[in-house]
């Protein structure tokens, strides 16, 4: 009866090693550009494992956040405006577009839906850099090439999301939309009113996905602009690693700009994962 005890504990001491372990290898890159960020360049460079900054400074955060009035090539307060305008309107676009296409294909009768739906899905199957060259010569006869248009219109609808929503909307039970049909609601307000406040779960998860995806975007956006006012905070960085910067390494000035890059997405996720939890109990509830 003692042993029983006993390897319970040691089962439960050694699954807390494990998560320690791997919560080290997830956390410590992290750690390393927060530590990094606040060290001298020189510190940096010769004691970039270091945890430690010695000594520690503000220096490249007043750069990044544009406080230390030295006009430079980097205009990172710039880049994240474009990236929070730019990822803000693809994400509502996608959100809103993709759910209806969804529903619509989940729902509507019409000639052609399988056939529809079968290309939706086989553009899954396409590479996304085989369409950067059909993008850009759209968007230039457009007259959008170098623009804000130009940066979100083209990414307003993903096929993954479309699909996803269809999956969705099809396991909502049919008697719902009857009964807003018996009530006199048109399609678009059993869609608007019944059906998409049922699977919130799927349209939060899809607002996640899209803005990570917009948030990170950086061949597209590589393509689509030339200017440095359109810049977002993936292709600044890019031209910054890339030998952007007049001298020096400057990896706290690197790890700093890509540490605020993760921000926003890490907090949108913590923000939705909380309403996201409940509402799966929730259907688990009344399933």
């Amino acid at each position: 009866m003692s042993a029983r005890p006993y390897r319970s504990a040691r089962r439960r001491a050694l699954s807390y090693a494990l998560l320690v372990v791997f919560a080290a290898l997830f956390l410590g890159p992290f750690l390393l550009q927060i530590a990094n960020s606040f060290k001298t360049d020189g510190d940096a460079t010769a004691n970039g494992v270091s945890l430690i900054p010695h000594p520690p400074t503000l220096a490249a955060w007043r750069e990044i956040l544009g406080l230390s009035g030295a006009a430079g090539v980097a205009d990172f307060p710039r880049w994240f405006v474009n990236s929070c305008v730019v990822a803000v309107f693809i994400t509502v676009g996608r959100v809103f577009l993709d759910s209806l296409a969804g529903y619509a294909l989940a729902r509507l009768d019409f000639r052609g839906r399988r056939l529809v739906f079968a290309l939706v899905v086989a553009t899954l199957a396409v590479p996304g850099v085989v369409l950067l060259i059909p993008q850009f010569l759209i968007i230039k006869q457009l007259g959008i090439f170098n623009s804000y248009p130009g940066m979100i219109l083209p990414m307003l609808i993903d096929a993954a999301g479309i699909y996803m929503m269809r999956q969705f909307f099809l396991q909502v039970p049919l008697a719902l939309e009857e009964a807003a049909r018996i009530d006199g609601a048109g399609a678009f307000t059993t869609y608007w009113r019944v059906v998409l406040p049922v699977v919130r779960p799927g349209v939060i998860t899809l607002t996640i996905l899209s803005f990570q995806a917009a948030w990170n975007q950086y061949a597209f956006f590589l393509v689509a602009t030339v200017s440095p006012q359109y810049f977002t905070l993936t292709t600044g960085l890019a031209n910054v690693v890339n030998g952007g910067l007049s001298a020096g390494n400057q990896f706290p000035l690197k790890l700093g700009a890509a540490l605020l890059t993760t921000v926003p997405v890490a907090a949108l996720f913590f923000v939705f994962q909380r309403y996201l939890t409940r509402s799966r109990i929730e259907s688990a509830v009344k399933g």
